[in-house]
């Protein structure tokens, strides 16, 4: 049996007051009033979490089956413990339960807002989803179904509109990984599914408005684009078959290109 000092009155502590919930508020009371600095203080304040972890455990159950491992619901709701501990004041009235129960529920609703989503939103979204939850889960048990927007909407009194904005940024709350398989087989994921920049748009554009432009040249410059670029001849390999110099194939093909370039109104270099 432990005797601790305080300075009106003094207060016995028996081991094991987490099952007395009388006890656990003598040790609230008895901590509370210690001046700052006590030897005893320290020691109570340990005791006291010690006794009031079967609220914060209870709490943090509320919440569980939500996404989030049980054991970081836990330490969560011990965080709000703690700090309810911390900031108690008997000298105002209430008991210690009615001050710690909100204390922990917000610090676990916090870390639902703050730190579970994969993608971030704004506070509003989180709130409006956080509300749409709520009402699902009431208007399921009052109308015996599955509501509607429509029933949601009429419950919160918002629009039909902000209820589907609001379940829009929900599917921001989890997120899927690229290496998700997408079939049976597990040989495809969500990865290969995605799709890329298609430069082959942008192609047939530029085909299409090539045909008139190439039909702009003379038969020797058509002649000499296509050996170049369909047939990747260099310019010596050119200027063999067509008869003329390299530098004579040079200056021609850079003539024909700029022609093109005009054509299909591309700058001209």
């Amino acid at each position: 049996m432990t005797v601790v000092d305080v300075p009106a009155h003094r207060t016995e502590v028996r081991p094991h007051s987490s099952s007395r919930p009388d006890l656990a508020g003598e040790l609230i009371n008895a901590m509370a009033v210690l001046p700052a600095g006590h030897p005893s203080k320290a020691g109570l304040r340990d005791r006291a979490i010690e006794a009031w972890l079967p609220l914060a455990k209870h709490l943090a159950n509320r919440y569980a089956g939500r996404g989030e491992p049980f054991d970081d619901l836990q330490q969560v709701a011990m965080v709000g413990l703690i700090k309810a501990v911390d900031r108690f004041d008997a000298e105002r009235g209430i008991d210690f339960a009615g001050f710690a129960i909100p204390t922990v529920v917000g610090e676990l609703k916090r870390h639902f807002r703050d730190r579970t989503w994969s993608i971030r939103v704004p506070r509003r979204l989180q709130e409006l989803r956080l509300a749409i939850t709520g009402a699902n889960n009431t208007l399921t048990h009052t109308l015996g179904r599955s509501p509607t927007v429509a029933d949601i909407a009429t419950h919160l009194e918002i629009s039909e509109e902000e209820v589907l904005e609001g379940l829009e940024g929900a599917r921001a709350y989890n997120s899927a990984s690229l290496s998700t398989p997408v079939n049976e087989d597990g040989n495809t994921t969500l990865a290969d599914t995605l799709g890329e920049q298609d430069t082959g748009f942008e192609l047939a554009e530029l085909r299409i408005a090539l045909g008139p432009a190439l039909a702009a040249l003379d038969d020797r410059e058509q002649k000499i684009i296509s050996l170049r670029f369909y047939g990747n001849l260099t310019q010596t390999e050119i200027a063999e078959q067509v008869g003329i110099s390299q530098m004579h194939v040079s200056r021609l093909l850079s003539k024909a290109l700029a022609k093109l370039r005009r054509q299909i109104g591309e700058p001209v270099l």
